[in-house]
């Protein structure tokens, strides 16, 4: 069994991150931290990118969120300045980092 941090996600857990863009400011911040998973467009807004490594442009598509990058991730969605990056478990929709979560 994984262990549980405080997300209450468990290692292994499946996680899926998407972005508002009608909140994002374009400040770039999660880009920094996660480049792999987060990219600015040329309207200035960040958008998630697929395992193809393209732009997911629709509104509120996700991705998953690779384990080795979860740090990164979670921390890009608490240094967000718009506060408009979700990150919540697939299983249950239940949002672990991001403004909704418990």
């Amino acid at each position: 069994m994984g262990q549980e941090d405080r997300s209450g996600a468990q290692d292994g857990a499946d996680l899926e991150v998407w972005i508002d863009q009608d909140l994002c400011t374009g400040d770039g911040i999660c880009v920094q931290y996660a480049p792999e998973v987060f990219e600015l467009d040329i309207d200035g807004l960040a958008y998630v990118k697929g395992s193809d490594d393209e732009l997911l442009q629709q509104p509120g598509a996700t991705t998953r969120v690779p384990l080795p990058l979860l740090r990164d991730v979670a921390d890009s969605a608490k240094e967000c300045p718009g506060d408009c990056i979700h990150v919540r478990r697939v299983a249950d929709q239940v949002e672990v980092y991001g403004p909704d979560a418990a």
